[in-house]
């Protein structure tokens, strides 16, 4: 909880996880190939996903709290917009491997 007591601290691990997943938008709209950076995809990506989700709650009860701390909230509504992106990526429907060459 030592995170709800200063707004800073909040604003930058938004950042830093939405930064995260743009990075890893861009990797894949570039098709850039590098085992290094599957491997770190690989490895940070659950961890920043569940991280997600405890900065959203998190978020929420800090603005709760200080409803004029507009940066923070900025951070916020950033942080709810990359996870609708998220989300809305997974529903996609995508050409199944199976399908039948035309």
């Amino acid at each position: 909880m030592n995170v709800l007591s200063n707004g800073q601290n909040l604003r930058i691990i938004n950042l830093i996880i939405v930064t995260y997943f743009f990075l890893l938008w861009l990797v894949n709209y570039y098709k850039i190939e590098s085992g290094i950076i599957r491997f770190f995809g690989e490895l940070l990506t659950i961890p920043f996903l569940i991280a997600q989700l405890v900065f959203l709650v998190l978020g929420a009860l800090y603005l709760k709290k200080h409803p004029k701390d507009y940066i923070t909230l900025g951070s916020y509504l950033l942080l709810m917009s990359s996870m609708t992106a998220i989300i809305t990526s997974f529903s996609k429907k995508t050409d199944t491997p199976f399908a039948k060459p035309t």
